[in-house]
């Protein structure tokens, strides 16, 4: 698959690249696996010396990075290196001369290896970074251990990335530029497949580009195969980031993806308190987000979670639910349920597909959705304008013809008393405005 989007990364990627001739440069590069943080950084850079993190001893990864940093400079170094520390002095010491790029992949892995590598690094970072010239990226994927070492005030590395760059999803527009290169006569049902099952992370449009699954039933087929890549998924990802206590997460996040979305009702049914598992699950993981509606107070506890993740959301709906049949083989079994349900699951991704392409337009300042108390007079999005004084709510559903205009209009009676000098629009999206 062709390189898509990404723009601005690739502009801010190699502007530090630039910038490091006048002293070295560091750069954190962070995304949920699967994301695109590596394609990202091979398309940035055509010389550099890439070296993986990957679970070994100290002593056997410095002996692959060397033979790593040999080949492609080309250069001879002499002698056994078995600390990190020692190699990553004389990797600085060659950038005196000349700039070189150094990315190292999956950074985070360093802790189970050997955590003071991070004190090491900035100790020699600090002594070198204004006599060399060394565009130095850290690359990881466990988001809560890229925060920890770089934004925890405590840890040697805080304050010394001199960018950062958060991979996000492919937007909704990048979506259907996909679809329109290798399905031009897709139709609105495979784009919010497409959109529902990928969530724009890199890898998964990648597998479905690959293997031409273009439609729902052909994503299904790949889902459900016997030798797919994703049924495992959630679980691949999730378990070492969530630790000893992944069943409780697996379990929130279960009951999040199932419409259980208020700490009430999921605390309801696990018996216990949850508080901090969702705070970590919101703040650290970032696999969840709270929702209040739009205008709600700072300290208003009117608020619901979402996953974050389209797929996580699929996966943990699906799959994770009916992990019995899955782990038996019986695929067909959960895709049957899949296909039960998909109506009624996939009109809250309708939903969050056009809040997207709304953030995509830039034309507002805030966006949101919003309901009162008890769920009463519920509005799938409101978008303001506060600059233009302009007010957009509403109505989403898969069939158009069940919008009712007349009826939004008598729910957003309390919501409007606080626009009385805005234009108001009414608008009814359908599966036909995809």
């Amino acid at each position: 698959m062709k390189f898509y989007n990404r723009e601005q990364e690739l502009e801010k990627l190699r502007s530090m690249e630039a910038r490091c001739a006048n002293g070295s440069k560091m750069t954190v590069v962070v995304g949920r696996r699967r994301i695109g943080k590596t394609k990202l950084i091979k398309e940035a850079f055509a010389q550099k010396v890439y070296l993986f993190v990957s679970k070994k001893s100290e002593a056997l990864l410095c002996e692959e990075f060397i033979a790593v940093f040999q080949n492609t400079l080309d250069i001879k170094i002499l002698g056994t290196f078995t600390k990190f520390k020692d190699l990553f002095e004389l990797m600085m010491v060659q950038t005196k001369e000349r700039a070189i790029t150094v990315v190292i992949d999956e950074f985070q892995e360093f802790l189970h290896i050997n955590p003071s590598v991070y004190s090491d690094m900035q100790n020699i970072w600090d002594e070198y970074k204004e006599a060399t010239k060394m565009n130095l990226v850290l690359s990881g994927s466990i988001y809560s251990l890229m925060k920890k070492i770089f934004e925890d005030q405590k840890e040697p590395l805080f304050g010394r990335a001199d960018a950062k760059i958060h991979l996000q999803p492919f937007r909704v527009d990048t979506l259907k530029a996909i679809l329109s290169d290798h399905r031009p006569s897709f139709s609105n049902e495979d784009l919010l497949s497409f959109y529902l099952f990928t969530g724009g992370v890199a890898k998964y449009v990648e597998l479905f580009v690959d293997a031409g699954a273009f439609t729902q039933e052909k994503m299904l087929d790949l889902i459900f195969s016997d030798d797919s890549l994703l049924l495992e998924e959630g679980k691949n990802l999730l378990i070492e980031e969530f630790g000893k206590e992944y069943t409780t997460y697996f379990s929130i996040l279960s009951l999040i993806a199932s419409s259980k979305t208020s700490r009430s009702a999921i605390e309801s049914i696990l018996e216990r308190n949850i508080g901090g598992y969702l705070d970590r699950l919101e703040h650290e993981y970032t696999v969840i987000r709270k929702i209040k509606p739009i205008l709600a107070k700072e300290g208003s506890r009117t608020q619901k979670y979402e996953i974050s993740d389209n797929f996580f959301n699929f996966w943990f709906r699906f799959v994770y639910k009916n992990r019995s049949a899955v782990e038996i083989g019986n695929y067909g079994y959960v895709r049957k349920l899949v296909e039960r349900d998909y109506t009624t699951y996939a009109g809250k991704f309708l939903e969050r597909y056009f809040i997207d392409r709304l953030k995509v337009t830039q034309e507002y300042s805030l966006i949101g959705t919003y309901w009162e108390r008890n769920n009463d007079n519920e509005i799938d999005i409101v978008a303001i304008n506060e600059l233009e004084k302009k007010l957009l709510i509403a109505e989403v559903k898969l069939n158009p013809k069940k919008i009712d205009i007349d009826q939004l209009k008598n729910k957003s009676l309390k919501l409007i008393g606080d626009f009385k000098a805005y234009a108001i629009e009414y608008r009814g999206l359908s599966i036909d405005d995809m």
